[in-house]
């Protein structure tokens, strides 16, 4: 059974730091791209980070130089850390693991609210 489990999430002021951990099981990690997205009330969701098997990341404009992404292979863990934190980040923040190999089969996690207040 393929689980993908976030936490770390919560509630912060402007300025503010959190980091996210996305915790996979069921899947072969290395054979996955690793993303994190996020959906603010009212608008689509959207890509936050991606960090691909080999580790090369991709970062939406809004937060390059202030979330970074990594993996860890031998937790099979994905982790978002957030720095600068602004009330514009305020989302469910989810993980999703895309299969690099045919099929390309895609798992989301089920989220963790991220609240930045003024």
């Amino acid at each position: 059974q393929v689980r993908l489990v976030e936490s770390g999430g919560g509630s912060v002021q402007a300025g503010g730091t959190l980091r996210l951990t996305c915790a996979t099981s069921g899947i072969i990690f290395s054979f996955n791209n690793m993303g994190w997205y996020r959906q603010a009330p009212g608008k689509q969701r959207e890509l936050v980070a991606v960090i691909t098997s080999g580790g090369a990341t991709n970062y939406e404009d809004s937060v390059k130089d202030r979330f970074t992404i990594s993996r860890d292979s031998v937790k099979n863990t994905v982790y978002l850390q957030m720095n600068s934190l602004k009330p514009e980040d305020t989302a469910v923040y989810y993980c999703k693991a895309t299969r690099i190999y045919t099929p390309n089969v895609a798992y989301w996690g089920q989220g963790t609210q991220v609240t930045v207040s003024s």
